[in-house]
C-alpha cells in the first residue's frame, strides 16, 4: 500500500504547489515541517512579486472603484440628472457610494467562512468573477420605463460588493500561507499596497478620460449647460472610468484559477485520513511506529493488517489536537475570554479605523472643493481640477503611506505602526477640528495630506494583516472575514450620516470651508474613533501575548531551534527530497524525546512484546501524559505560535 499522500491539484508561476513536492514523504507531521520550511527557505523572488500582483488584483480594483465613482458620478449626473442641474441628488449619492460597502460586508462574511469550509483553492477566483460581471454590468447600464439609472447603479455596486468583500479574507489569508515567515509582513502589506495604485490609476485614468473629451467639455459653462455633445461625452467618460477597473482582475483571474491549496489549509484543516496518521504522532513515538511499519514491509499481509489496525484505533480519537472546524468548536473556542478578546479588538478597531477612513474616502469631492479642487470656468476645468486633485493626494499623501508600510511592516513591526499611526491621526484630526475655520488652504491640505500618510502607514495596513496572523486555521478566513466586515458597516453607516450633515448650512457659490461648515466637527468624531482605536491596539497585542504563551514563553528560540533540526533538510526549490533526507528523520527528536522513550519501554515491559499490541495501548494513554514528556511541542508545532506569534514577537 502507497503511504505517501495524495497530490493535490493546481499550481502555476504565482503560487507553487509545496504540497505535492513532499507528498512522497511518509510521515504526514515530518511533511508538513518540510513544506514549511521550504516555504520560508525559498529565497526572495519574482515568484514572490507574481503572487503579491495576482493577490492584490482585488485591492487594486477596490481602491479604484472607490476613488473613481467619485469623478464617476459627477459625469453621471450631467449624463442623467440634466431635471436636477445636472447633478445628482444628495441622498441617491450616497446610496450609490455606500451600495459596495454594503455588498462588502456581506461578501466578507460568506467568502470567509466559505474558504474555511471548502478551502482557499475552491474559492479563490470566483469573487473576481462576480467583479468583472458586475463592473461590465455597471458600464453598460441605462436606464428604462421599468428601471431608473440610480437602481441600475445601486444593484450592480452591491453585486461588485459582494467580490471586492470576498476578495480581503481570501487575498489576505493565502499571501499568509504561502508566504514565507520573515517576508509575510512586507507581503501582505505589499499586496494591500495596491491599493495605492489603484487610487493612482483611476486618478490618471479620470484625468486622461477627461483630457480627451476636452473641447466637449470646454463647451459648456456649468454642468445644467452640458447638453449635446458635452452630455455624451460625460455620459462616454464614466462607463471608461468604471469599465477600466475590471482589466486587472481579468489578468489575475487564470492565476487564482490555478492556485493550489495551501499547505496550511492542507495540513492543518483538510486531512482527513492522513489526520488519523497524524495523530499517531501524539500518541506513539514516532520513531517506534516507523521502525514497526518498516518491519512489516517486508511482509505485506502482516504490514497491511498493521496499519488497518491503527487507522480504525486512531479514528476514535481524530481531532484531538486540531478540532475539525464546525459551529459548535467556533462558539468553543471563542467563548474563551482570550481568543473572544482578540477577535473582538480586530474587528472594533477596523470599524473605529473605517468609520473615519472612509468617511473621508467617500466624501472625497466635498473635501476635493473645500481644498479647492473643484472650481473651474468650465466643465473641463471643473472636471480637470478634481482629476487632479485626486492625483496630488494620492501622490503626496496616500501612496507614500503604503510604501512605507510595505517597507517597514517587519522592520518597525505591527506594533509600533498601528499605535503610532492611530497616534498620529488622533492629533491630526483634533488639529484640522478645532482649527477648521482658521486654517488657509495650504494648510488644509498639508494636514489632509499627512492624514493620508497616517491612513496607510498605520492602521489601515495592520488591521489587514493582524486577522490572518491572530487566529488559527481552521478559522482564520472566516476571522478576517468577519473584522473586515466590521470595517464595511463602519463605512455604511458614516456614509449615511455625513451626507447630510456635510451638505447642512452649504450655500450656492460658497467657496473653501464655506462649501462644508460641519466638516470640522465631522473631524473631531474621527479623532475620537482614532484615540478609540488606540485602545483596541493594546488589546490585541494583550491579546497575542496571552495567545503566545500558551505553550512557549520563548517562541523565538522555539521556531530557532526547530530551524535548526530542519538544516539537514535543505534542497532546491521544488526537488523532492531524497532517500538521505527520509533517514534523516530519526534524527530529528532531541534527548528529551529519547529520555520520553526510555521511561515508556519502561512502562510498558511488563506487556506482550507485539508491535500492534504495544502501539494500541499507547494509543490509549492520556494526551497529558505525553505533554508531560515534552512531545507535544515535537508533534503539534502550532502554525500560531511558531509561524506566526513568534514572528510578531520578534518585532
Amino acid at each position: 500500500m502507497d503511504l505517501s499522500a495524495p497530490l493535490t491539484p493546481g499550481g502555476n508561476a504565482a503560487f507553487h504547489n509545496f504540497h505535492n513536492d513532499f507528498a512522497h514523504i511518509i510521515h504526514p507531521n515530518q511533511r508538513r515541517r518540510l513544506a514549511l520550511a521550504e516555504i520560508d527557505k525559498v529565497p526572495f523572488g519574482w515568484y514572490h512579486v507574481r503572487a503579491v500582483a495576482v493577490a492584490g488584483a482585488g485591492f487594486f480594483a477596490d481602491s479604484y472603484d472607490f476613488i473613481s465613482i467619485n469623478l464617476a458620478i459627477q459625469l453621471i449626473g450631467i449624463a442623467f440628472w440634466q431635471d436636477d442641474g445636472g447633478t445628482i441628488p444628495p441622498h441617491l449619492q450616497s446610496a450609490i457610494r455606500s451600495a459596495t460597502s454594503g455588498g462588502a460586508f456581506i461578501g466578507m462574511i460568506a467568502f470567509g467562512w466559505l474558504a474555511d469550509v471548502l478551502g482557499r483553492k475552491r474559492i479563490y477566483g470566483i469573487e473576481l468573477i462576480i467583479l468583472i460581471f458586475a463592473t461590465l454590468g455597471q458600464s453598460l447600464s441605462s436606464p428604462s420605463p421599468v428601471v431608473t439609472m440610480s437602481g441600475l447603479l445601486i444593484f450592480g455596486r452591491v453585486i461588485m460588493g459582494l467580490g471586492l468583500g470576498g476578495d480581503y479574507p481570501m487575498s489576505a489569508v493565502i499571501t499568509a500561507e504561502f508566504a514565507p515567515t520573515r517576508w509575510r509582513g512586507r507581503m501582505m502589506a505589499a499586496v494591500f499596497s495596491l491599493q495605492g495604485f489603484g487610487q493612482l490609476a483611476a486618478a490618471l485614468v479620470a484625468l486622461v478620460t477627461t483630457v480627451a473629451f476636452r473641447k466637449s467639455f470646454s463647451a459648456a459653462k456649468s454642468f445644467p449647460e452640458c447638453t449635446g455633445a458635452c452630455q455624451i461625452a460625460a455620459d462616454r467618460s464614466w462607463r471608461i472610468i468604471i469599465g477600466f477597473g475590471m482589466l486587472p482582475a481579468i489578468f489575475a483571474l487564470y492565476y487564482r484559477l490555478t492556485i493550489p491549496e495551501t499547505p496550511r489549509f492542507t495540513f492543518d484543516v483538510a486531512l482527513d485520513a492522513e489526520k488519523a496518521n497524524a495523530d499517531i504522532r501524539i500518541f506513539i513515538d514516532a520513531e517506534i511506529a516507523l521502525e514497526q511499519i518498516d518491519a512489516f514491509q517486508r511482509d505485506s499481509t502482516n504490514r497491511l493488517g498493521l496499519e488497518s489496525q491503527i487507522q480504525s484505533q486512531v479514528r476514535g480519537v481524530d481531532n484531538l489536537i486540531q478540532p475539525r472546524g464546525s459551529w459548535a468548536d467556533f462558539f468553543k473556542y471563542f467563548k474563551n475570554y482570550r481568543n473572544g478578546s482578540v477577535l473582538f479588538a480586530t474587528m472594533s478597531s477596523w470599524f473605529l479605523l473605517d468609520f473615519a477612513f472612509y468617511g473621508l474616502a467617500l466624501n472625497n469631492s466635498v473635501e476635493l472643493e473645500v481644498l479647492g479642487f473643484a472650481s473651474g470656468s468650465d466643465v473641463f476645468r471643473v472636471l480637470l481640477a478634481t482629476s487632479l486633485g485626486n492625483l496630488i493626494l494620492v501622490c503626496a499623501g496616500g501612496l507614500p503611506g503604503y510604501l512605507l508600510s510595505a517597507l517597514f511592516m517587519d522592520t518597525l513591526g505591527r506594533r509600533f505602526i498601528q499605535i503610532g499611526g492611530f497616534a498620529s491621526l488622533t492629533v491630526i484630526f483634533l488639529i484640522i477640528g478645532f482649527g477648521y475655520s482658521s486654517f488657509d488652504k495650504v494648510s488644509l491640505i498639508a494636514l489632509y495630506i499627512l492624514a493620508q500618510l497616517f491612513f496607510n502607514f498605520g492602521p489601515n495596513a495592520t488591521t489587514f494583516l493582524y486577522p490572518a496572523e491572530l487566529f488559527p486555521t481552521r478559522y482564520r478566513s472566516t476571522c478576517h472575514g468577519l473584522s473586515a466586515a466590521c470595517g464595511k458597516l463602519g463605512a455604511v453607516i458614516i456614509q449615511v450620516f455625513s451626507e447630510p450633515l456635510l451638505m447642512k448650512g452649504v450655500k450656492p457659490g460658497c467657496q473653501g470651508s464655506a462649501c462644508s461648515p460641519f466638516l470640522g466637527h465631522m473631524m473631531q468624531i474621527f479623532a475620537a474613533c482614532m484615540f478609540c482605536g488606540t485602545r483596541q491596539t493594546l488589546e490585541v497585542l494583550s491579546g497575542e501575548m496571552a495567545l503566545g504563551t500558551n505553550r512557549s514563553s520563548d517562541t523565538r528560540g522555539s521556531r530557532e531551534r526547530f530551524m535548526a533540526r530542519l538544516s539537514w533538510a535543505s534542497h532546491p526549490r521544488g526537488r523532492r527530497v531524497g532517500e538521505q533526507h527520509e533517514k534523516g528523520i530519526m534524527s530529528i527528536n532531541d534527548s528529551r524525546g529519547r529520555e520520553a522513550r526510555s521511561k515508556a519501554n519502561t512502562q510498558d515491559s511488563s506487556a506482550s512484546d507485539s508491535s500492534t499490541g504495544r502501539i494500541l495501548r499507547r494509543s490509549s494513554q492520556p494526551r497529558s501524559d505525553y505533554e508531560r514528556r515534552g512531545k507535544m511541542e515535537d508533534a503539534d508545532i502550532s502554525l500560531q505560535d511558531m509561524d506566526y506569534m513568534g514572528h510578531l514577537f520578534s518585532q
